[in-house]
């Protein structure tokens, strides 16, 4: 799922502001500029709804990550 098409849009997202605010009031506007497959777009939806637009710090989304016991 690491398409090309899916890292422009995720960083376009996180780079400008417009795109984030446009993306968080209509997702699917925002999708249907890039040539994503549909797990993509069901990915995108299910993680954005979930998390949020979560960023490294967000407590959304350290919250959503589970210990793995090779971490400890």
């Amino acid at each position: 799922m690491k398409s090309q098409s899916l890292q422009e849009m995720v960083k376009s997202i996180f780079i400008d502001e417009t795109i984030k605010e446009q993306f968080m009031a209509n997702p699917d506007s925002v999708m249907s500029r890039y040539n994503l497959t549909e797990n993509e777009r069901a990915a995108v939806i299910n993680t954005s709804s979930r998390y949020g637009l979560a960023t490294s710090d967000s407590p959304a989304l350290a919250v959503g990550i589970e210990a793995i016991l090779y971490w400890l």
